[in-house]
C-alpha cells in the first residue's frame, strides 16, 4: 500500500499543501483576533481616532464592540440598543 499510496497520492500533494497553508492563515488570524495585546492596541487606536475627530462616537462604540466580540466570541451589545 505504501508505494501505491505514494503513486496515487502524489498528484494531490500540491492541493494538500494549499489546504494546509489556508489552515495556517486561519489559525494566525484567529490568534491575532484573540490576542489581548493586539486588541488593546486596536482599542487605543480607535480611542485616538475619536479624540482626533476622524471617527464619530457611534463609530467608536461600534468598533469597540466588534473588537471585544472578536476577542471573547460573545456579543457585547447591551439590551435596549438596536
Amino acid at each position: 500500500m505504501g508505494l501505491i499510496g505514494i503513486l496515487f497520492g502524489w498528484p494531490l500533494a500540491p492541493i494538500r499543501g494549499v489546504i494546509r497553508l489556508g489552515e495556517l492563515f486561519q489559525q494566525e488570524a484567529e490568534r491575532e483576533l484573540r490576542d489581548p495585546a493586539v486588541v488593546r492596541r486596536k482599542l487605543e487606536e480607535t480611542e485616538a481616532a475619536r479624540a482626533e475627530g476622524r471617527i464619530s462616537e457611534e463609530q467608536e462604540k461600534e468598533r469597540t464592540e466588534q473588537l471585544l466580540e472578536g476577542m471573547t466570541g460573545k456579543p457585547v451589545r447591551k439590551e435596549g440598543r438596536r
